[in-house]
């Protein structure tokens, strides 16, 4: 399993493959557009934040390939980096 097919990234997206097609449905059966633009945000933000989840890995990953093992303190730092990013 490579670092881009973590369980966490796969379940994050087929979570919101599955939102998409009830919205897909929505559409088809005529619902309103506000309803159907706020199911829209929802998955575009189940989207961002598997985006998000697959960087902050890769990176984590490339770290640790190029340095071996990463000390608490880098991983502390990293964390702290993982949750500025979610406001991006």
């Amino acid at each position: 399993m490579t670092h881009a097919t973590t369980p966490d990234i796969l379940n994050r997206l087929k979570r919101a493959q599955g939102h998409f097609a009830k919205i897909v449905q929505m559409v088809e059966e005529g619902r309103d557009a506000l309803t159907i633009a706020q199911q829209l945000q929802a998955v575009v933000k189940a989207v961002d934040k598997a985006k998000i989840a697959l960087v902050l890995h890769h990176i984590e990953h490339h770290l640790e390939e190029a340095t071996g093992p990463l000390p608490i303190e880098t991983r502390a730092r990293l964390s702290e980096m993982a949750e500025i990013i979610k406001y991006l």
